[in-house]
């Protein structure tokens, strides 16, 4: 029903204290401290809790010992990835049948998590040796807090999207806690800008993502929110520079720490000099990449998860082959076709690694569909964007991106058949003004996205934000 796994070469300190199972008490044993992992799963929420596992264990390597739980259809997607020997992976079994029917019924599927992950993780938890010192739950499995209490474990709360949507869905939760969904919305319709803690632009954002979409997913999602001010801990992915006002608030509401330990994406792998990629040339899309002028190509990734229609896609290739810029473009299941549209300008692959693009010199924008963990990513690397939000959080996203940070520009979208849509002439047009270098406008968003740049560096280096707070969550769990 579950299983422990470990790597290649077993950690010496999961050899220790091996005798013995259970969990519970909060004792990690033999000076070792135990923090047992359990993301979300999809990639959206494994990797940062992937990445922040990495950065715990690289800070503590001969005192943390981390086990990191995940389903065993998404062990497939991260098994091979090489870990620190302080991670060692364990499996439950999956939930649904497979991962292809999370878009076919996301609801569905979000359902399934909250209610039918927990019994096989609880078993799993009993196992393990040493005992757990602390758990690390995504907030949306909704479970992780209350099973933590159970065992008489810490639990830190984990959340992957930024600091002011976890603020919006907190209080429009604290203001209009009913469970009748559609009360929510109706609420909210009647307000202009009266809801403490939401600003008048954050309301409207909220609005937006209110009603479009999924009634039953945001409801569950507020379900989850309801239960994180019982946690011990509230660890957000984001840096504490880029939502300061948020954050203090949040900080002012819950009576435990909340630490922003951000940007947790993988710059780990990056090396001592994240702007040099000379040791990668293995993959075509560096090389293509290599060959390009500075700050000449135009990364293109719009998710993992949903997508935008076929005609769209056509109308966004044959624009960016009439704008004369060149363009790298991830588009997963969609790249066989889009291969061969894209013109001598463009290369289309279905995979690449995400923070070494951003981080090449070659790039000089990035267009996204604004998921949270993409912008970190494109903040870390001092990169611009270009904001084409399609679902939930990626809204507000964008308006932190364009109107908050001003380091991008949004593409405005006009609704047809209930799909966002754009032309391929504003297309090319928007294209060819965001990737001018030498505009007063391009100057201004790049200027201001390699300060951003410095601010994400300085935070993780010695003595900043994030890293400041990382310490203080090992001490705290450590106890």
């Amino acid at each position: 029903m579950c299983q422990l796994r470990t790597n290649p070469e077993p950690s010496s300190l999961a050899m220790q204290n091996s005798g013995g199972g259970g969990g519970g008490g909060g004792g990690g044993g033999g000076g070792v401290c135990h923090v047992v992992a359990i993301p979300f799963p999809g990639a959206g929420h494994i990797n940062p809790m992937m990445s922040l596992c990495k950065i715990l264990a690289s800070k503590r390597p001969d005192e943390i010992l981390i086990t990191f739980v995940v389903t065993e259809e998404c062990l497939g997607f991260i098994g091979a990835d090489p870990k620190p020997q302080a991670i060692r992976l364990a499996t439950i079994p999956d939930i649904i049948p497979s991962q292809s029917q999370k878009a076919a019924n996301f609801p569905a599927f979000y359902e399934a998590v909250m209610t039918n992950m927990e019994a096989p993780f609880e078993c799993l938890l009993d196992q393990l040796h040493p005992p757990p010192t602390a758990i690390l739950g995504c907030i949306e499995l909704r479970w992780p807090i209350a099973l933590a209490h159970r065992k008489n474990i810490p639990v830190a709360a984990f959340w992957t999207m930024s600091a002011s949507f976890y603020s919006m869905l907190h209080h429009l939760h604290v203001f209009a806690p009913h469970p009748d969904f559609t009360l929510h919305k109706h609420i909210l319709d009647e307000q202009t800008d009266n809801i403490p803690g939401i600003s008048s632009a954050h309301l409207a954002d909220l609005r937006t993502v209110l009603h479009e979409n999924d009634q039953r997913v945001l409801q569950l999602a507020l379900e989850c929110i309801s239960k994180v001010p019982n946690a011990n801990y509230l660890l957000l992915t984001t840096v504490q520079e880029l939502e300061a006002e948020t954050i203090e608030t949040l900080k002012a509401i819950f009576g435990f720490p909340v630490y922003p330990v951000g940007p947790a994406i993988p710059y780990l792998e990056l090396g001592e000099n994240p702007s040099s990629l000379k040791n990668d040339h293995n993959h075509d899309y560096i090389k293509w990449l290599d060959s390009q002028p500075p700050e000449s190509v135009l990364y293109i990734s719009l998710g993992s998860f949903l997508s935008v229609s076929s005609y769209q896609m056509n109308e966004i290739v044959e624009a960016l082959n009439n704008s004369n810029v060149g363009y790298l473009w991830v588009a997963r299941a969609d790249a066989s076709w889009l291969k061969d549209k894209c013109g001598e300008k463009g290369m289309v692959v279905p995979w690449c690694d995400q923070l070494k693009v951003l981080s090449h010199s070659s790039v000089g924008g990035f267009w996204s569909h604004c998921g949270w963990n993409s912008i970190l990513e494109a903040l870390f690397a001092g990169v611009p964007m270009l904001t084409f939000p399609l679902f939930l959080d990626q809204v507000p996203n964008s308006s932190q991106i364009v109107d908050e940070w001003k380091n991008g520009r949004k593409v405005e979208t006009s609704k047809l058949d209930r799909e966002l849509t754009v032309s391929k002439e504003k297309i090319e047009e928007l294209v060819k003004r965001f990737m001018d270098l030498e505009s007063q406008e391009g100057k201004k968003i790049r200027d201001r996205a390699r300060e951003i740049k410095v601010l994400c560096h300085r935070a993780i280096g010695t003595g900043g934000s994030s890293y400041e707070n990382l310490d203080a969550f090992i001490r705290d769990i450590s106890k």
